[in-house]
């Protein structure tokens, strides 16, 4: 039956019905507490709610209306939508992430492969090298490095620096300059008098060798490069073999001792071939001069041979490169370096040191012409052709009486 308010009248006969306040109030107390927390009440009846007794709204979209439904579905869409950009942008992290490592990996294998063994030649190397200068217009400006040629064969106790190059590199330009210094050059190593260049390496390693050749020819070094003559051969079959045009045959005299027959021309030459002409004296009938010249051609065929590899290929192609070649240059470097040098057309000049044969206490020294020298070096300082004719000719005039070298040779790739 429906309550109607206690100060309505009712029907005839009948008594107002008096609500007693406080009783109420005290069971819609009880009926609160029989409630289980957080639990919802059902909604009062129609009647209730429209006597406004006890109102009812509920909370969020009324689902029977059709707008209410589209703009639910549309959030939830967004939602989805979401989740999916996020999970996609998670996997290309991932995957740059497992990348990314890898990458840094490898070349961190490719810069191990090319620094030296031991940190105590690393941190020597360091203290005798002399940064390069970098101009705010040009970038890096011309310096030196000095290539050494460190040939231990079996039964050796020790290295020996048979290969000496100093060569002065200029990005900028696309210039590089070689001029070989003969391994039985004669000089002063402090503490140990007069003896033959390639002493220096056997008393004070790398850093001795940096230290005698710049002090002998008065110019700063930045980089150096050893060259492992045991990987040589491993090299050049890596790369495909390097072309090389080779002045004279390596048997003139018939006393070759390298087991290898290779004649004048230009020609492809393989891992075996390229070891044998850079090694081979006692066939040439200007013994280590001709050598000095076979090791510049081969060093230059081998440089061409880089220059060549795409961008994409030369981390590979230094990889290769690292098998037999130990320096202070890192990859980055020797990228970075290669690619100014790709994007110009390089320039190679190829000189030997003036220099003659002489005996001194029964020992034979290679003695290098001071005034000729000296020229040489300004002109190669100066970024020009080393071979000054008035050089080239007094070397050739001598060459076959008394061991002269001859001059040397320019080309351009």
């Amino acid at each position: 039956m429906q309550d109607r308010p206690h100060n309505e009248p009712g029907k005839a006969g009948e008594q107002p019905v008096r609500v007693n306040r406080a009783a109420a109030s005290h069971g819609a107390d009880a009926r609160r507490r029989q409630t289980p927390s957080g639990a919802h009440r059902a909604p009062a009846s129609g009647q209730a709610r429209a006597a406004g007794a006890s109102a009812y709204r509920p909370v969020g979209p009324d689902l029977a209306k059709s707008q209410d439904i589209i703009r639910v579905r549309k959030k939830r869409k967004k939602h989805s939508g979401r989740k999916a950009l996020l999970i996609v942008l998670a996997v290309i992290v991932c995957v740059f992430g497992v990348v990314g490592g890898a990458a840094a990996l490898y070349f961190n294998s490719i810069n191990q492969a090319l620094s030296f063994d031991d940190k105590e030649t690393i941190e020597s190397l360091k203290s005798v090298l002399e940064p390069v200068v970098v101009d705010d217009e040009r970038g890096e400006q011309p310096y030196y490095v000095l290539v050494l040629g460190s040939d231990a064969r079996e039964g050796d106790t020790a290295s020996r620096s048979d290969v000496i190059i100093l060569t002065r590199v200029d990005p900028s330009d696309g210039l590089i300059t070689m001029v070989s210094i003969p391994r039985d050059t004669m000089v002063e190593i402090e503490g140990h008098g007069r003896q033959k260049i390639n002493a220096a390496y056997a008393y004070g390693g790398a850093a001795g060798a940096v230290e005698a050749v710049s002090s002998f020819a008065g110019v700063p070094i930045s980089h150096y490069a050893e060259i492992h003559f045991e990987e040589l051969e491993t090299l050049v079959d890596m790369l495909g073999g390097v072309w090389v045009d080779v002045p004279v045959t390596n048997d003139e005299t018939g006393s070759s001792n390298s087991g290898v027959r290779i004649e004048a021309g230009e020609q492809l030459l393989n891992g075996e071939q390229a070891l044998a002409f850079a090694r081979e004296r006692y066939g040439y009938i200007r013994g280590d001069f001709q050598r000095a010249d076979n090791q510049r051609i081969l060093a230059e065929a081998i440089v061409k041979k880089v220059l060549d590899s795409s961008p994409i290929d030369l981390p590979g192609t230094v990889q290769q490169l690292a098998s037999c070649v130990s320096t202070d240059y890192g990859l980055t470097d020797i990228i970075d370096l290669a690619q100014q040098f790709q994007s110009t057309s390089v320039t190679f000049y190829s000189a030997l040191a003036p220099s003659s044969t002489t005996t001194l206490d029964g020992v034979s020294y290679v003695v290098v012409d001071p005034s000729g020298w000296a020229a040489m070096m300004e002109r190669v300082d100066a970024g020009e052709d080393p071979n000054a004719a008035g050089i080239e000719a007094t070397a050739s005039n001598e060459a076959s009486t008394e061991g002269e070298s001859p001059g040397a040779e320019a080309d351009s790739a």
